[in-house]
């Protein structure tokens, strides 16, 4: 018998507000409250609000037959105590009918995986607490952040006692292998692996409404039959979606509350059943180990973790905001650690993405900055007065080239995206490009005329003896006036060239 696991996925990061340079070390509160409770609010009303009742219903329904699993970050669940707590009473109603599950990941949502593995354990144990703490469940299964996964994390994981945990069925990792089947970690091989189907996954959470795609209409029939015909012994079917899929990705318009209402019924005629990951788990036998060397998760079209730490201001701002952890761990500031997690939100280091093309797309899309450059500079404002704040922590153990580095660092981001204003205006007004590739500044507009300076510097060296100069102008004053043009052509040359090798050298400075 086929059996169905669908997992939702909940998280909403705190909102930086706009952080200027001259804001460190003065204003120590850094979130735009307003769109944190206009996001949420918005997002709970218009999907995860109807959506928790669609469940409630399909589960009475079908006599708890339907069942579900949640992964929610801890950071998103304050948020929605705070600004929309009947969620939480209506997740309650679902979890009190022993249909929904809850599964384990960081309390961040973080990249502490990755990074810093003291940090990790600690999460996902606050993590636990808090799901305990609202709904009465001790997680089971793990679901890290963005499905990240590799061998040393499944290491980790297994060492918390977590008896399975759901990663993503990426294709460059499986082969010829297919997702549909019960794995386990060739690094701990009593830690039992569930992979999502991306393919059918995106249908319902892309494909839904689209209808220059070419299976538009998706109806519950056709959805369960491409289920149904899967090959008899591909036996496991992971579903792995946002849950704002519901309402916000696909509105109310769209069909897609009623498309989910009739899944069950088609699912009975074909046989198929719904399952928790625990459930899995504990029933089905896996059919090999899966080795993954290098960490993969569901983001991008790689699999792998370039949409967090792929480029350079990723980099930098990883390793800065990390640094910090063992000091962090011993700070008692009730305001600091909560802080601390905020900043660790793997969507802030997602805005710095650098793609381009479908992935740079959705990149842009969810970002609320106007650019990754702005969001760098934003947020590593913010991490330059966090650093300050636990300085006064411990102050005689942090060093103050520590702090000069990172203002220094921030204060060439600063000129660096003014530069890059300045090149936006300039294309605005269709300004000519010079010889070099660069954009001319109107600021900088006097250093053309510079350039003749140093053709001075020849000149004089012949004014030293005055008179074999005037003697060879007297002598060939036509002669030399034609080589002295060619020269005056040339000599503009020679030194672009050298104007070319100085423009890398100040974006490496950048």
């Amino acid at each position: 018998m086929k059996s169905i696991c669908f997992y939702f996925q909940i998280h909403q990061p705190f909102r930086l507000k706009t952080y200027r340079f001259f804001d460190i070390g003065n204003d120590h509160y850094y979130y735009d409250d307003f769109a944190n409770d206009e996001i949420i609010t918005r997002i709970a009303q218009r999907s995860y609000l109807p959506a928790n009742e669609m469940l409630l219903d399909m589960i009475k329904a079908n006599g708890k037959k339907f069942k579900v699993a949640f992964s929610i970050s801890g950071t998103a669940l304050e948020q929605l105590e705070q600004y929309v707590p009947e969620f939480i009473d209506s997740m309650k109603d679902l979890a009190d009918t022993g249909c929904v599950e809850f599964l384990s990941e960081t309390y961040a949502h973080s990249l502490s995986s990755l990074v810093d593995p003291e940090e990790f354990i600690a999460q996902v144990k606050a993590h636990d607490e808090k799901i305990y703490q609202l709904f009465g469940q001790k997680p089971k299964v793990f679901r890290n952040t963005e499905l990240i996964y590799n061998d040393d994390i499944a290491s980790m994981v297994a060492s918390m006692g977590f008896k399975g945990a759901i990663t993503d069925g990426a294709k460059h990792i499986l082969g010829w292998k297919s997702p549909n089947y019960l794995y386990k970690a060739a690094s701990a091989p009593k830690l039992k692996l569930l992979l999502k189907n991306s393919k059918l996954s995106d249908d319902i959470s892309f494909r839904f409404s689209n209808p220059e795609w070419a299976a538009y209409p998706l109806t519950a029939d056709k959805y369960i039959n491409w289920i149904a015909n899967l090959p008899e012994e591909e036996m496991l079917i992971n579903l792995f979606m946002n849950y704002e899929t519901f309402g916000e990705l696909q509105p109310r318009e769209s069909g897609i509350f009623e498309f989910m209402k009739a899944l069950p019924r088609f699912a009975a005629e074909h046989g198929i059943e719904f399952m928790t990951p625990s459930e899995v788990v504990s029933k089905m036998k896996p059919v090999s180990e899966l080795s993954v060397m290098h960490p993969i998760s569901w983001a991008d079209e790689a699999r792998d973790t370039s949409a967090w730490m792929g480029n350079i201001l990723q980099e930098e701002a990883v390793n800065k905001l990390y640094c910090l952890g063992e000091r962090i761990r011993l700070v008692t500031d009730k305001r600091i650690r909560q802080d601390w997690n905020y900043l660790q939100a793997s969507d802030h280091f997602y805005y710095m993405c650098t793609k381009h093309s479908s992935d740079g797309s959705v990149h842009s899309h969810y970002s609320p900055y106007d650019s990754p450059y702005a969001a760098f500079t934003n947020y590593m404002n913010v991490l330059s007065d966090f650093l300050i704040r636990v300085r006064e922590q411990f102050p005689e153990e942090i060093e103050n080239e520590e702090l000069n580095a990172l203002l220094l660092t921030i204060r060439n981001q600063e000129k660096e995206i003014e530069e890059l204003n300045r090149e936006v205006e300039l294309l605005r007004n269709n300004i000519v490009k010079d010889t070099t590739g660069d954009f001319v500044p109107n600021v900088e507009e006097p250093e053309p005329k510079e350039e003749p300076k140093p053709k001075k510097a020849p000149a004089k060296k012949p004014a030293e003896k005055k008179a074999p100069a005037k003697k060879a102008a007297a002598k060939k004053p036509a002669e030399k006036k034609a080589p002295a043009k060619k020269a005056a052509t040339k000599k503009p040359a020679e030194k672009k060239a050298p104007a070319k090798k100085a423009t890398p050298k100040k974006t490496a400075k950048k």
